[in-house]
């Protein structure tokens, strides 16, 4: 657990006010910076000590063998782990004869801040050498927004009582050692020097490695540039091996001068380009930072990200550490996905190791719809790599007997990846929230291009896919069969309430696509009576309901399983670790929000009475033992009017990772929940959701938000919604044409940059008390 000693509450940065050896791997994921292209952990300049040491590249990854005991027909045979690849972070400094480390002599002072204004990450340490020679330390680092494939780093060292001779060597790493990923030796064997050399070029001031991963064969480039300034004359010196390539400077520098080196990185990577042309790639980053300089990159990221929060930023009264953590979730979601560039965004972002680098159905199902509201092309180029690998998931549909299209329940390239069936592929759900962001996109931003170029085409595949699976009955209803939801406590189960009802709503969104472009569904191959049976299955499907309970079963049967005997104190560990998937699927517990994530996607298809009833039902019987829960709790709570509630998930989802909620911060940042935690506030406490094309809003606070204003960006303007206890405002801030129908507390409204409208807060009295969790898994419990 980190604590706010370790990372005070400060509203627009996060601050580490000291080294903690144990918390090295954690705040190394906090303090990550990324562009969704290029990734940092926050390791220390000079690499040592570190929890995890690594550098990402999106999608670049090898190959591994998937060790099954028992093998079975369909069973994926090759998995894929992201790469930790050449490391550019690093720069060693020596003092006279003692190389700089914090665990060596006296550290008087030592304090990291992510600004979370200006993307860039800031070090300062007062170091005393064991020989009694003391200096200040300042580095600052970056990973560009605006130059994909550049980071850029600024270190200056100065003597503070006497003269020094300063060395620093600034290097590129390759192969450094990994953390184990499994005991299977195969794995082993892949993963542990995946990096095979193919070139080396010593440049003027620098140099730039190629390297090449054994098994998937994709090439990928680093290289560096220095700028040096010295208060005298300086020796300066490169050298290159096929594994590193290291600059050196030498100076002397009296106290109070000052020696600063400007650190210039380039990336690049290719599955099929020339091994010259990689390296031009790279060389031509290079020389566009140097050519922009330090303060220009400075200026270019704060001017990117000054445009962000104009449109996306969240501020919260009465609260400052859930304002803090919104904004740095709001900050990493951004960093996951701007800079794709039809590359997946995955579960962890580009912030560590964790699930393999693996993109999940979180993506499209939590961190795509902040992205449509605020990033909007980001949200479109995360949707093109999806129908980027419609092929593979057209072969895998093949594979289980599928028509249409089957999406991987976890993947880099785009093959399946699982090697798990019952929580991976019999997990169907997956491809009807793939289709409800398409859907989505053209509802949030007006933009019908996307589903043109490629959405329509998903949402084809999708449910040719549904149709195939599913059956009707000899009564007309229409079941989905051996399916696993979101729970994965529960699996290979019937009628699934959030599959059926997802699956519905991507038949119809499929049909509705198909009558809006005839000449691209033409294109595509439907068949003229392809749509009418799509809205026939969606119009026919089952929802089991339990009338004797008054609740929707999570599937059909499950409310007659047995209960889970919770004892009366809480284990620290997961009920997985502690319990087999026999006992789990066969009893009423629940891993995540599965059911209650159905009235918050389709909440339409729902009353209010059987909102509440459910929310009070599984609330009993739900063990968080996944960080994508608490942000979907906290959104039906708020709905049905337990708001206290509400407001601890709320706190607990945006704390996943500066507290280090889940015990595993360490392995990289929770980048569904981040967003989830803003779906909390914004969806829960502003009460956001679309009616059709139409957004709609119904603000209602917890006693502890005394205020809460948010921006979004709607059918291409900017949207400011401001609430308190006793009213709300709704704004626009764009030009005097522009103007927008909302629905505020069911009334239809417009709203131009010239007329805000204001209302008062329409208070809702819940129909229940505010339900009990199991033992020791009330939310938040740190908070208050």
């Amino acid at each position: 657990m980190i604590d706010e000693g370790t990372l005070p509450t400060e509203p627009w940065q996060v601050r580490e006010t000291r080294v903690d050896p144990d918390l090295l791997a954690q705040t190394e994921s906090v303090f990550a910076l990324s562009n969704g292209y290029l990734g940092l952990r926050g390791n220390l300049d000079e690499g040592e000590p570190y929890g995890l040491s690594g550098t990402y590249l999106n999608s670049y990854y090898e190959q591994r063998p998937l060790p099954y005991p028992e093998g079975g027909y369909g069973y994926p045979e090759q998995g894929q782990t992201i790469v930790n690849v050449t490391d550019g972070k690093l720069i060693r400094l020596t003092v006279d004869d003692e190389q700089f480390h914090v665990d060596k002599g006296v550290l008087h002072a030592h304090e990291r801040v992510l600004d979370l204004r200006a993307g860039v990450l800031r070090r300062e340490v007062d170091w005393e050498s064991p020989a009694g020679r003391r200096v200040r330390v300042r580095s600052e680092r970056l990973v560009s927004f605006t130059q994909r494939s550049v980071a850029v780093i600024s270190y200056e060292i100065e003597p503070v009582d006497a003269e020094v001779r300063i060395t620093v060597q600034s290097g590129l790493a390759a192969n450094e050692e990994q953390v184990k990923v499994s005991d299977d030796p195969r794995v082993a064997a892949a993963l542990g020097r995946p990096l095979e050399a193919v070139e080396q070029d010593r440049e003027q001031h620098g140099a730039v490695l190629l390297h090449r991963t054994k098994g998937s064969g994709l090439l990928m480039a680093a290289g560096m540039d220095h700028l040096v300034e010295a208060p005298g004359d300086f020796e300066e010196e490169t050298d290159v091996r096929e594994d590193w390539a290291r600059t050196t400077v030498v100076t002397v520098v009296p106290p109070g001068g000052r020696l600063r080196i400007i650190k210039f990185l380039g990336y690049g990577w290719s599955t099929s380009r020339s091994t010259e042309a990689l390296r031009d790639e790279v060389a031509a980053a290079l020389t566009g930072a140097r050519y922009t300089g330090w303060d220009g990159l400075v200026a270019e990221q704060r001017a990117y990200l000054d445009d962000f929060w104009d449109a996306a930023d969240v501020e919260i009264e009465g609260d400052p550490s859930l304002q803090q953590a919104v904004r740095f979730g709001l900050f990493h979601v951004l960093q996951a996905g701007a800079r794709t560039e039809r590359r997946a965004i995955a579960g962890k972002g580009l912030t560590g190791p964790g699930y393999d680098g693996h993109a999940f159905w979180d993506t499209e199902g939590y961190v795509l719809p902040l992205l449509m509201y605020t990033c909007p092309q980001a949200a479109a180029d995360a949707l093109r790599w999806r129908h980027s690998i419609l092929g593979h998931s057209r072969d895998r549909a093949r594979t289980l007997g599928l028509e249409g299209a089957t999406f991987p329940w976890r993947t880099i390239g785009g093959e399946e990846c699982s090697a798990y069936w019952p929580a991976g592929t019999a997990a169907l759900h997956l491809n009807a929230v793939i289709a409800r962001a398409v859907d989505r996109y053209r509802r949030i931003t007006g933009d019908t291009s996307l589903e043109e170029e490629c959405g329509l085409e998903i949402l084809v595949e999708t449910a040719r896919m549904w149709v195939s699976h599913g059956h009707h009955d000899a009564d007309g209803a229409w079941h989905i069969d051996g399916v696993t939801g979101p729970d994965e406590y529960s699996a290979v189960a019937d009628d699934n309430v959030f599959t059926n009802l997802m699956a519905a709503r991507n038949l119809r969104a499929a049909a509705d696509a198909c009558t809006r472009r005839p000449d691209v569904a033409k294109r595509l191959g439907v068949r003229p009576d392809e749509p009418d049976t799509w809205r026939a299955c969606a119009h026919s499907v089952h929802i089991p309901y339990d009338e004797r309970l008054g609740v929707h079963p999570q599937s059909e049967g499950f409310t007659r399983y047995a209960p889970w005997h919770f004892p009366a104190t809480r284990s620290d560990d997961t009920l997985m670790t502690q319990a087999t998937y026999f006992q789990l699927y066969r009893r009423q517990v629940v891993k995540q929000a599965d059911l209650v994530l159905a009235m918050h996607w389709c909440a339409e298809d729902f009353t209010a009475e059987q909102k509440a009833r459910n929310v009070d039902y599984y609330e009993r019987i739900t063990v968080r033992d996944s960080s994508l829960s608490a942000c979907t709790q906290a959104v039906l709570c708020a709905e049905v009017g337990h708001l206290e509630l509400a407001h601890d998930y709320a706190w607990e989802a945006a704390m996943v990772d500066l507290r280090d909620v889940h015990g595993n911060t360490r392995d990289g940042l929770h980048i569904a929940s981040l967003a989830g935690a803003w779906s909390a506030i914004v969806e829960g406490f502003g009460g956001l959701r679309e009616r059709d094309d139409v957004l709609a809003l119904a603000p209602r606070l917890p006693s502890g938000i005394t205020g809460l204003r948010f921006r979004v960006r709607h059918s291409g303007v900017r949207l400011l919604v401001e609430a308190d206890h006793d009213t709300v405002r709704v704004s626009l801030r764009d030009g005097h044409a522009a103007k927008l129908p909302i629905v505020l507390y069911d009334e239809q409204v417009e709203v131009t940059a010239d007329e805000p409208v204001e209302r008062p807060v329409v208070r809702l009295e819940p129909i229940l008390p505010p339900p009990v969790q199991p033992p020791g898994y009330a939310p938040a419990p740190d908070r208050k």
